[in-house]
């Protein structure tokens, strides 16, 4: 195959993101010849792991259409001028493909390429697709989507792959339990002030069990100085704080539990990984995704799920002395992800690429 250029648009969390640079390193592995450029949204979080994945990156101001009063009339007055970038980013480019990794910013560059007859794909990770992704749809070429129960949605287009992770969360091996509980919480890219606080304030009901536990918390950018001093308030030990474990893979293979919200990456990751968890799914989610992703494990008694208006610190509590005293349940978990488990998602993704580039009229 001779040099082809290709645009992944998309982003605004590492849920968008890192489907976005596991497809990406995919492509290069197949093509080192493939130019790969990305654009997405101008968030500090988005900039910052672009940088430390040296990819090749330019920013797009543009804001999601949902929403009401000002944050609308905001977000109108933007669009055309993120038209106009788009515009001229595809003829700056002319790229051989454009790949929607989901997000608002996926969606004039997306629109765009297809009207001019250039080849697009969009990703789909969560269970009913989102906002933006509807819109593409009747443009799009073709849906690389990650539940196979998703594809009734894409009038056919879709194409079950699963939803592609970095390559280490395949290769995680079952944790040997011991006597202790190993547990890993975050609230994704970002954190989640709820599942911080619900974590903090349920310490005390598990004073008595502190010497059982191990923890690993990533806790976003602002909440990370006093999630840190509350740890240290409580006596517990055990406990490894960041606002962002890059290396978070080795934490789900040294962790026998994993506490987190449920978008759609995070739940790809535990599936590759196979790895037993306590899903709190954000409430405010947009068309309740995190609710519908987490049930797709629950289905399988893959997970176990406290939605937010049942959450308590004492419920919380429970629920981890439940996995502490019956480690057997984390192991059938662990087991019973296997059903969702696609192996090579990127490769599988990877291919339709190839496909649709050789395949342009």
């Amino acid at each position: 195959m001779r040099e082809k250029k290709v645009i992944i648009c998309g982003g605004g969390t590492g849920g968008h993101l890192f489907p976005a640079l596991a497809l990406s390193r995919k492509l290069k592995e197949n093509n080192p010849d493939i130019k790969i450029t990305f654009v997405g949204g101008s968030r500090k979080l988005e900039k910052k792991l672009m940088q430390y994945y040296e990819a090749d990156f330019i920013p797009l101001k543009i804001e999601g259409l949902k929403g009401m009063g000002l944050k609308m009339i905001k977000s109108l007055f933007i669009l055309p001028f993120s038209f106009l970038k788009s515009f001229s980013i595809l003829k700056r480019i002319k790229p051989h493909l454009v790949i929607g990794a989901g997000g608002y910013s996926s969606g004039p560059i997306v629109m765009l390429a297809a009207w001019i007859k250039i080849p697009t794909l969009i990703m789909e990770q969560n269970r009913h697709p989102g906002f933006t992704n509807r819109t593409l749809l009747r443009w799009a070429k073709t849906a690389a989507v990650a539940f196979e129960n998703s594809l009734v949605e894409f009038k056919g287009k879709g194409i079950y792959t699963g939803n592609p992770v970095r390559d280490e969360f395949y290769s995680i091996k079952a944790k040997p339990r011991n006597s202790k509980l190993s547990i890993l919480i975050f609230g994704g890219s970002q954190g989640s002030h709820f599942l911080n606080q619900g974590i903090i304030n349920m310490l005390s009901y598990l004073m008595k069990d502190k010497n059982s536990l191990v923890i690993f918390h990533q806790t976003g950018e602002k909440d990370y100085e006093w999630v840190k001093n509350s740890y240290a308030a409580s006596g517990l030990k055990n406990v490894t704080i960041a606002p962002f474990f890059h290396n978070m893979a080795e934490y789900f293979q040294k962790s026998d539990l994993i506490i987190c919200r449920a978008g759609a990456t995070t739940l790809s990751e535990l599936i590759a990984a196979q790895k037993a968890s306590l899903l709190v799914p954000f409430a405010a989610a947009a068309d309740n995704h995190q609710t519908l992703n987490a049930r797709e494990l629950e289905n399988i008694k893959g997970a176990e799920i406290i939605l937010e208006e049942e959450f308590s610190p004492s419920t919380l509590a429970g629920k981890i002395r439940s996995f502490m005293f019956n480690k057997e349940k984390i192991n059938l978990m662990e087991k019973n992800l296997s059903q969702l488990k696609i192996e090579n998602s990127a490769e599988r993704i990877s291919n339709l690429c190839l496909e649709l580039m050789e395949n342009k009229t």
